[in-house]
């Protein structure tokens, strides 16, 4: 699966989180210390999970599951 579409969707699927766009929301809540506002982060946290799943798929071979990826 090519992550350049994934980019392109970034602003349609703005309002839609996956498990893992909410779980890095989770985590920056947890470890910021409230000093991250994740809505402001959005644009950033796209290019991180969408990089994360490239790498996931690489490594395995795999698609990740729908479950869990926009």
């Amino acid at each position: 699966m090519d992550a350049q579409p994934q980019q392109g969707n970034t602003a349609a699927n703005a309002g839609q989180e996956d498990y893992l766009d909410k779980g890095l929301d989770a985590a920056e809540k947890k470890f910021g210390q409230g000093k991250v506002d994740p809505q402001k982060e959005r644009g950033m946290n796209e290019k991180v999970t969408d990089k994360a799943r490239g790498m996931f798929e690489k490594a395995t071979g795999k698609d990740v599951p729908a479950k869990f990826s926009n």
